[in-house]
């Protein structure tokens, strides 16, 4: 492979690595309010977490692009308070992946949450656990399998986003140019029919990785609680 290639294959962990680390806290957030809270709007909050996952990507990317550009509303603020722009560059590009896999970590940890026995942090309760000691001694261990399950399928997922990472990021080379970016701009390229092929093997090769490695992970964890299924 040459080092244009090498560079897609690393700005491609980068910003799945940058997505998942500044989207599995919000992610978490937003799992616990929908698996505990009761409050107006939940059902409204339910629907805007999981819209990536049935809107258009380029869509997302869009909408991205009129929020976070310099002439949006947050974009024009990062940019005039804190000299920072999002769009067409690496930042935009880990962003865009970021709420494209966000609900891919959201199901994980909701899933988990659901299954915890709710009747262990009662019980810590009454012996005088506060929330934050209820949530970091005894949620947070029986959750950990779908968090890190959910990290590592949101990272392989976001090593694969393409739709909304062009439209709001651009291909840019060694900026943005993610494997899929890389792999359509060798489609688009006379006789690149070869690289398109190996960058293709590549991108499978880590996706499938990431997704073994989610399952092992996750029954890792299992079976360290001491609820390994079957």
């Amino acid at each position: 492979m040459t080092a244009e290639e090498w560079e897609a294959v690393r700005l491609s962990l980068s910003v799945a690595l940058r997505s998942v680390v500044f989207g599995l806290p919000p992610a978490v957030l937003a799992a616990w309010l929908l698996a505990r809270g009761r409050f107006p709007g939940r059902s409204l909050l339910d629907a805007a977490v999981h819209l990536p996952l049935v809107m258009p990507p380029v869509v997302v990317g869009w909408l991205l692009l009129v929020t976070f550009g310099v002439r949006g509303p947050v974009g024009s603020l990062l940019n005039d308070w804190f000299g920072l722009r999002l769009v067409f560059t690496t930042g935009g590009a880990a962003l865009a992946t970021a709420v494209m896999s966000f609900p891919l970590i959201v199901r994980a940890v909701r899933l988990s949450l659901e299954a915890v026995d709710q009747g262990l942090e009662d019980a810590a309760r009454t012996l005088g656990a506060g929330p934050f000691d209820r949530f970091f001694t005894i949620t947070l261990p029986l959750i950990s399998p779908g968090i890190l399950s959910g990290a590592i399928t949101a990272f392989a997922a976001g090593l694969g986003e393409f739709g909304a990472v062009i439209t709001f990021a651009s291909n840019i080379p060694g900026q943005t140019q993610t494997l899929p970016l890389a792999i359509y701009a060798a489609t688009q390229t006379p006789g690149g029919e070869a690289t398109a092929a190996k960058l293709a093997g590549v991108s499978f090769a880590l996706a499938v990785s990431g997704l073994l490695l989610a399952e092992m992970v996750s029954r890792r964890m299992q079976r360290l609680l001491g609820r390994e299924r079957g």
